[in-house]
């Protein structure tokens, strides 16, 4: 598998991964969201806009246009679920389109991150890792956080198994997503 399909790959699962989530997190109430819980940050509300504002702040590096430290200002910019959940949809998005036709060049070219009075200069690949591994991190704990609630977490593994295909289509439609282009050059099962 190349790295470019690999990558885009990556993309649709973290769309697929936060769109169900959120998904879950929507049938709580505003207190059940806003409400002291053991994590590294102390509320679902407050962990799943984290992961929003670090998606702007990389996407938009990534695109060529960062929005530096103004993406974390403020710290919680979607107090409502409905918001966050089309602001994430909107950034996932932004994500996939960048990574489609992506050359094996253009993922090795470096970008620049504002990082206060430095920039930062790393490779588009590195970032990739570093942004899919911050999702995974932050999600696990919304999952974990959901578990002390009245929502039963979502199922957020398998989206890869070929075996599991036909059970991503409705999520899959709802994100306007294609399924031939996200399998097509993934292997198929033997």
């Amino acid at each position: 598998m190349s790295a470019n399909v690999y990558f885009r790959a990556m993309a649709c699962n973290n769309a697929w991964a936060n769109h169900r989530l959120l998904g879950a997190c929507s049938g709580l109430s505003p207190e059940e969201l806003e409400a002291q819980r053991t994590s590294f940050f102390p509320t679902i509300l407050y962990t799943l806009n984290h992961i929003l504002t670090v998606d702007w702040y990389y996407v938009s590096s990534l695109e060529g246009a960062s929005m530096g430290y103004a993406a974390f200002d403020p710290e919680v910019p979607c107090p409502d679920i409905a918001d966050l959940a089309r602001e994430q949809g909107l950034i996932d998005r932004r994500l996939i389109r960048l990574l489609d036709g992506s050359s094996e060049a253009e993922l090795c070219a470096s970008v620049e991150l504002p990082r206060g009075k430095r920039v930062q200069t790393e490779r588009r690949d590195r970032i990739l890792l570093h942004l899919f591994e911050h999702q995974i991190h932050h999600r696990g704990q919304v999952h974990a956080m959901l578990a002390g609630s009245r929502i039963r977490p979502p199922q957020l593994d398998e989206f890869f198994m070929a075996a599991e295909r036909g059970l991503r289509q409705e999520d899959l439609a709802a994100l306007g997503l294609d399924e031939d282009v996200i399998w097509r050059d993934l292997p198929s099962a033997p």
